[in-house]
């Protein structure tokens, strides 16, 4: 299983960054990136490296890190929407798009670093990341310290149910644009036809305000302001590293776990907020758990999340769902609307190693297992295990290495996995050197 995941990550390689998969995202996305580079900080650090820093090479004047940047070599009409959709182009020349993903890319340098010191990495990097904070500091941040996003794309989770509410809003207009997604995947494992023309429709509302201006999709959502402190977080350690002072780092990391506190926080679960109306948008989606990752989280308020993930997503049984199997939205195989996720698993399987080693555990087991059962998928059915989505999917195998590495394997020996003794090896605590030249 090990062999394999390097494999899949040798095979969506393209010289600097790696594809999330070679037919369904033939480019390089942004958290992707994030996540794909800790799998390779495991066993190749410099890929790690790379992947990082052709992702901000093509960074906006303005610190925006944008959710795609296009290969020029793909067909013009390999993946919609393409460059000719988004209009524009970075600094350095490269078309990408207009729009942002969660920042998870501090952590990533951060754990880069720690598989294999580099301080002039962290040096050249630093200045990046901060860059990127500070766009979402300058363009998206509300009155009330927290950072929004303006398509349901940006949160990273496409079609959760929680964007339901807020998506009735927007004025779908038919465009004549043509699917690639269902061309490779079943239909009924992607978002519809409607949510693609609300996409589309948002898309180009915010393409033709020149980028500046929010329209109908306005919100303030927990996993992205998770991401936003976490970044903090790593940041003040990178400032450390690089003799800079940490301190506006973790003041900013403690106010915006503050103002998620007072503003995101229903008294069971974190839940996002309608800038356009102010309020909050209940819904059962396990973005709401991703705060347990934030260290200046009241010790009741994550004890209160935990027994919420315990209650409501049944995460004892080492699965975590993407939104809440008891809701009435919940579908087990559609995209965000139920599947399990190996990212999502993974952020909150951060959040646990020291609130509740004896959760986090089989929740490392757990995405082994499924990924033992069905292979390197982009998702799982949480009750079946069964894999969909595409295959080879490059975070599923990035992050398995990762978790190996910290966590090892005998869980998933214990649940009647059959892993062959030489594999133990393969991944170390710390890294393995490079096998393959980056």
């Amino acid at each position: 299983m090990l062999r394999d995941a390097i494999r899949v990550l040798v095979a969506n390689w393209d010289g600097s960054y790696t594809v999330p998969s070679r037919r369904l995202y033939p480019h390089q996305w942004s958290w992707d990136s994030a996540f794909i580079a800790i799998g390779h900080a495991r066993w190749a650090p410099r890929r790690a490296r790379s992947e990082l820093l052709s992702l901000f090479g093509a960074q906006w004047r303005d610190g925006r890190v944008p959710h795609i940047v296009f290969n020029p070599k793909v067909p013009d009409g390999a993946y919609f929407p393409g460059p000719d959709f988004w209009q524009t182009r970075a600094p350095s020349g490269t078309a990408t798009s207009g729009i942002i993903q969660p920042p998870v890319h501090a952590l990533a340098a951060w754990k880069t670093h720690l598989a294999e010191p580099d301080p002039a990495f962290l040096r050249r990097i630093y200045p990046r990341l901060v860059a990127q904070q500070e766009f979402l500091r300058t363009a998206r941040r509300s009155p009330e310290g927290l950072i929004s996003i303006v398509h349901p794309w940006e949160s990273g989770m496409d079609n959760s149910p929680a964007w339901d509410l807020p998506l009735q809003g927007v004025q779908e207009r038919p465009t004549g644009f043509v699917r690639r997604d269902i061309d490779t995947v079943n239909a009924e494992e992607r978002p519809t036809d409607r949510d693609y023309e609300r996409y589309v429709a948002l898309a180009k509302a915010y393409r033709d305000s020149g980028y500046r201006r929010p329209g109908a999709f306005h919100i303030e959502d927990p996993l992205f302001n998770t991401a936003y402190g976490v970044a903090e977080q790593a940041l003040a350690k990178i400032a450390e590293v690089c003799g800079l002072d940490p301190e506006p780092h973790e003041r900013e990391a403690a106010a915006i776990s503050a103002a998620m506190v007072e503003h995101l926080y229903d008294g069971d679960l974190f839940q996002s907020r309608d800038v356009n109306t102010g309020h909050l948008i209940h819904s059962a989606s396990a973005a709401g758990l991703t705060p347990l990752m934030l260290t200046a989280l009241p010790g009741e308020i994550a004890d209160t999340l935990i027994a919420t993930a315990l209650d409501r997503f049944a995460l004892k049984d080492g699965v975590l769902p993407s939104f809440s199997p008891s809701a009435p939205e919940f579908d087990s195989v559609r995209y965000w609307r139920g599947p399990s996720w190996i990212n999502l698993c993974w952020l909150v399987w951060q959040g646990l190693k020291d609130r509740r080693p004896d959760l986090a555990g089989p929740l490392a087991d757990g995405m082994l297992t499924m990924v033992a059962r069905s292979g390197f998928r982009e998702y799982f059915d949480p009750f079946t295990l069964r894999g969909h989505g595409c295959w080879d999917f490059s975070w599923s195998a990035a992050l398995l290495l990762d978790v190996v590495a910290e966590h090892g394997l005998d869980g998933l020996a214990a649940a009647g996995g059959e892993v062959g003794e030489e594999l133990g090896g393969l991944v170390k605590a710390d890294h393995v050197s490079d096998q393959v030249p980056a």
